[in-house]
């Protein structure tokens, strides 16, 4: 009787190698056949020529890692560019997959209000809001072993010497006022194109939910309560 939604690409993209592994050629068609299980793929490619021989009959979310045009261009090498991920995920909605879009982590530079409101116009204007199952928010932040490997791998990345605290759970953030303000606007200008997409915080405190939305998520029942609304009839 347990409901479950299974996400990969958390540690590595979900469908990079797709045309050489084909696994979602094995996953997607155990997953329509379940009633119980919803599947989730996670990626910053348009590698999606497999989905498209299959029907999800509901049970795939497709979500796309996005980011400001400048920082895809610069930080995320080898990746597909923003509108060939909007694309995609275009095309994976004509198809009949429910779409996920994960803006994590966010990164705070001079522009950057003009930079991420493009991006969440590019979404709707090609995207339509019923089909979107969530869209997920989450600042930049990292363990602080991770601070030198970021230096030697990518010596032009400048983020890494933002200002930063440590937070409770160890990892370094940016100041929680400045995250709400973040947070504040980007929910703000996703409510200005749709009242009833689902969006949710990646691991932030109940005041940061409270402070940004206005609600925490033990006002709809707990997350994970909330998310399996959206995806379960």
């Amino acid at each position: 009787k347990r409901l479950w939604r299974i996400g990969t690409g958390e540690f590595t993209d979900s469908l990079a190698f797709d045309d050489l592994t084909n696994l979602s050629s094995r996953l997607i068609p155990y997953f329509t056949k379940k009633k119980n299980a919803v599947l989730e793929l996670k990626t910053k490619t348009a590698n999606i020529s497999n989905l498209l021989t299959f029907k999800p009959k509901g049970k795939i979310v497709v979500s796309w890692s996005l980011n400001a045009e400048k920082i895809v261009r610069h930080e995320e090498y080898d990746t597909a560019p923003l509108r060939e991920r909007i694309q995609a995920a275009r095309t994976c909605q004509q198809r009949g997959y429910k779409i996920g879009f994960h803006f994590d982590p966010i990164l705070y530079y001079p522009g950057w209000q003009r930079d991420y409101q493009h991006v969440i116009d590019l979404i709707f204007k090609n995207i339509k809001p019923q089909n979107i199952a969530w869209i997920s928010l989450g600042c930049f932040r990292f363990i602080p072993s991770l601070k030198p490997i970021i230096e030697q791998r990518f010596p032009k990345s400048t983020f890494i010497c933002d200002e930063f605290i440590k937070g409770l759970d160890g990892k370094m953030r940016y100041i929680k006022p400045l995250r709400i303000h973040i947070y504040t606007q980007m929910f703000d200008w996703i409510r200005s194109h749709n009242s009833n997409v689902f969006i949710y915080l990646c691991m932030e405190s109940a005041e940061v939910w409270r402070r940004s939305f206005g609600f925490t998520p033990h006002t709809f029942g707990g997350l994970s309560k909330a998310l399996d609304r959206q995806v379960f009839p």
